[in-house]
């Protein structure tokens, strides 16, 4: 699924060969980490993931890396994963004494955070179809959203008009067909 959405996009894709840690639902009494699948992406040390990204970096060379915000685009645990290790490779990629084994140092020039998702709009979208008379998928995201510290939408500083791209990301969605449904309410979103 991922090479075929990395050829919709015309992209290069590196696999880390994580499991997907999911998205479980809560469970009173245990902590978000019994939930998840042994070994699954979430449950590894944030150095060492941050280590296989700075790999990449330094063999990719880009200058700018997009990531998630410490809310994870919404509290999915990969997510969370990502930025934690994303940041700390966004510090350690330039610096030539961390790890001179992983490559030659690089220093991106920018670090931007991804808000597809934010929570005004997932209560916009939710109130929309309540108004309909309609369920909203959204309740438990904004619930556990809320809990993990709120929006971040007064942090955006940047906005990219991307519109005409939108065909090739939804081809780059589809592709992806275990995790969306194109009838769902993420690829409605």
């Amino acid at each position: 699924e991922m090479a075929k959405a990395a050829r919709a996009l015309g992209v290069h894709h590196r696999w880390l060969g994580y499991v997907d840690s999911g998205l479980p639902d809560p469970v009173e009494g245990k902590s978000m980490e019994e939930l998840l699948p042994e070994g699954c992406f979430a449950l590894q040390g944030d150095d060492t993931v941050a280590q296989e990204f700075v790999q990449v970096i330094r063999e990719f060379r880009p200058h700018v890396i997009i990531t998630y915000d410490e809310n994870g685009g919404y509290p999915h645990p990969d997510h969370l994963m990502v930025h934690r290790a994303s940041m700390i490779a966004w510090e350690k990629a330039g610096e030539a004494e961390y790890h001179p084994e992983l490559g030659e140092a690089w220093t991106p020039l920018k670090l931007y955070y991804t808000h597809g998702f934010i929570l005004q709009r997932m209560k916009l979208l939710q109130e929309r179809l309540i108004q309909r008379g309609q369920k909203s998928p959204y309740e438990l995201m904004i619930k556990r959203w809320e809990e993990n510290e709120g929006d971040a939408f007064d942090r955006v500083t940047t906005q990219v008009e991307c519109g005409e791209y939108f065909p090739v990301r939804d081809d780059a969605l589809r592709a992806h067909a275990t995790q969306i449904d194109p009838n769902g309410p993420f690829f409605a979103v």
